[in-house]
């Protein structure tokens, strides 16, 4: 079966234009990783959850805080290992360095029975919309232009 998760792409409008938030996951396997690492906060629906509720509740887990208003849904997208995302945007202004994640365990390196937490998201930087197509996930870019889209009707 393939995973299903949803998220949340938050931008806000400044003197600079449209920035966008995104966060970098956090753990070993993304440590090295910048330029098409960058992501929107997301996770896994899980049963009996709707995909809005996955992904306000997966926003406040990755960022630390509740949402302000409800989100709309933006684009439903299929990232290159499969995994379908459920969108939603919403404008809102957040301060990315006070960005404070929940962690998971993992154990590493591989195979060594040492088991090390991290936090989901160890980073979260707002980017114009060029500087956003630069570092986001390749399969994630199609959000991007969906949200070009819904900006160019809204008043």
């Amino acid at each position: 079966m393939t995973d299903h998760s949803a998220g949340i792409l938050l931008y806000r409008r400044g003197q600079g234009g449209v920035e966008v938030l995104l966060v970098h996951p956090g753990g070993p396997y993304w440590r090295n990783k910048d330029a098409g690492a960058w992501q929107i906060p997301k996770g896994l629906i899980a049963a009996g959850e709707s995909a809005l509720e996955a992904a306000c509740r997966e926003a406040r887990e990755e960022l630390g805080f509740a949402l302000a208003g409800t989100p709309s849904a933006l684009a439903t997208i299929r990232q290159a290992g499969g995994k379908i995302v459920e969108a939603f945007v919403l404008e809102q202004d957040v301060d990315s360095s006070a960005i404070s994640s929940n962690r998971f365990e993992l154990e590493w390196p591989p195979r060594s029975g040492r088991i090390a937490v991290y936090p989901e998201i160890d980073g979260a930087r707002w980017l114009s919309l060029e500087a956003a197509e630069r570092m986001m996930l390749q399969s994630q870019l199609p959000l991007l232009e969906a949200l070009r889209g819904r900006l160019g009707r809204l008043p």
